[in-house]
């Protein structure tokens, strides 16, 4: 009855629009009373979870994609990608796929890409002849590649959650990262080829050595990023730090990072940080409720009923995740069931990371869905676009998004393949 209420209590606050933190940190504070728990007691659990040494890694990945954004990498990646594809029919679609690919190296929020990418991507395929559905569903199908490819931030995130190798995470990560990236290249193909009016472009030679020339330096980021973690020279926490370094001196030598920049990008991380920590604190509050209650017992024995196998186990996470995802924010729901999935997975030896990568991806697909859509919302912002317009473009580039769902789901050691190969 108490947990009835508790779930109602939040249901309630999230249809009338309160702030995910405060819909979870009310009814949680009022649960504590009502049990005799001290207000004492509450905090320490709140402040406890956000005082996370793997978190720390969090604002700094936040900067990172900040500074990279401010310094103008992502118009350079776009004007280098279209260089390269000039002579594809219906390149600026393959250019936005490989921008998002390539800016995901360096920023892990799927908002963040959203906003930088969309203002260089929508206008220049709607100037070029793509229809504005086309232009904004790609642009915001392409973004959810970041929080997927590392350095990813919800993968920072769940590793911190599950006590789980952020390295082996973030090289699992890699594979259904790439799928989703070619997957969303064959459903480019196809709309493409019907639009006769696309026509391919011209190789410029000249347009080529100086879009090179540009983004030279900021490829070397992933290098120094993920290099440094993979190959054990760096925790994620000081690979971020040094990325980050790394991308505010790219700024400097290139000339493309202002003063004004710098510190628009030190506000962002702020707000941005502020935001998940807040989100991250409330959430493990509700858990420690959700946990005294026995719910994750409960759960574990009311799934042994339905299936033991560990792939229909798998099945039921991706769709919890998927239904959760329309409504709340995906950094809430990892901090909320996370400590609850994870002792019924291993029960059913079904790896933490295998876990991580498959809900990370559901609750990506969350992002272009409603009424949350937070990417759907951005780029209808960035685009001036309705934000209906926006989800039926993206409609179709939701389909190999649910396939490497599927994918995961059904081959979970292809995800640990690269992990096992890097000894991770």
């Amino acid at each position: 009855m108490m947990l009835a209420l508790l779930g109602l209590a939040i249901a309630v606050l999230l249809v009338i629009r309160v702030p995910v933190a405060f819909a979870f940190l009310g009814p949680s504070l009022v649960y504590m009373a009502l049990v005799g728990q001290s207000t004492g007691a509450a905090l320490r659990l709140v402040t406890n979870a956000a005082a996370s040494f793997p978190l720390l890694a969090v604002p700094l990945f936040v900067l990172l994609g900040a500074l990279a954004n401010h310094a103008g990498i992502a118009e350079r990646l776009f004007r280098f990608a279209q260089a390269v594809l000039a002579k594809v029919r219906g390149n600026l679609g393959y250019v936005a796929i490989g921008t998002s690919v390539g800016f995901s190296w360096m920023s892990g929020s799927a908002v963040a890409d959203a906003a930088a990418l969309g203002k260089v991507q929508i206008p220049a395929m709607i100037k070029a002849g793509y229809g504005r559905r086309f232009a904004t569903g790609l642009s915001s199908a392409a973004a959810l590649i970041a929080p997927v490819m590392p350095p990813s931030i919800p993968a920072v995130i769940f590793a911190g959650l599950a006590a789980a190798s952020t390295g082996a995470l973030f090289a699992a990560s890699v594979i259904p990262a790439l799928v989703m990236a070619v997957g969303l290249c064959v459903v480019v193909f196809i709309l493409v080829r019907r639009n006769p009016a696309l026509r391919s472009g011209r190789f410029d030679k000249a347009e080529f050595m100086a879009s090179t020339k540009g983004v030279i330096l900021p490829l070397f980021a992933p290098f120094v990023i993920l290099g440094g973690i993979l190959g054990g020279f760096f925790t994620p926490t000081e690979a971020a730090a040094v990325g980050a370094a790394y991308i505010l001196l790219v700024g400097i030598v290139q000339r493309s990072l202002t003063l004004k920049g710098f510190l628009e990008a030190l506000k962002e991380t702020a707000l941005t940080t502020g935001s998940i920590m807040l989100i991250v604190a409330s959430a493990s509050l509700l858990g420690y409720i959700l946990a005294r209650e026995r719910l994750p017992q409960m759960l574990t024995e009311l799934l042994f009923t339905i299936t033991s196998s560990p792939i229909m186990f798998l099945a039921l996470v991706a769709v919890l995740m998927l239904i959760l995802g329309t409504v709340i924010d995906a950094t809430a729901i990892l901090v909320l069931v996370t400590p609850i999935l994870l002792p019924i997975a291993l029960k059913y030896e079904v790896n933490p990371i295998v876990l991580g990568v498959l809900m990370i991806v559901s609750l990506m697909i969350g992002l272009l869905t409603p009424p949350v859509g937070t990417v759907l919302f951005v780029t209808a912002t960035v685009s001036k676009t309705p934000v209906g317009e926006v989800f039926r473009g993206a409609l179709p580039f939701l389909v190999p998004l649910v396939v490497t769902m599927i994918l995961i789901i059904v081959f979970p050691d292809a995800v640990m393949w690269l992990p096992g190969v890097l000894g991770l």
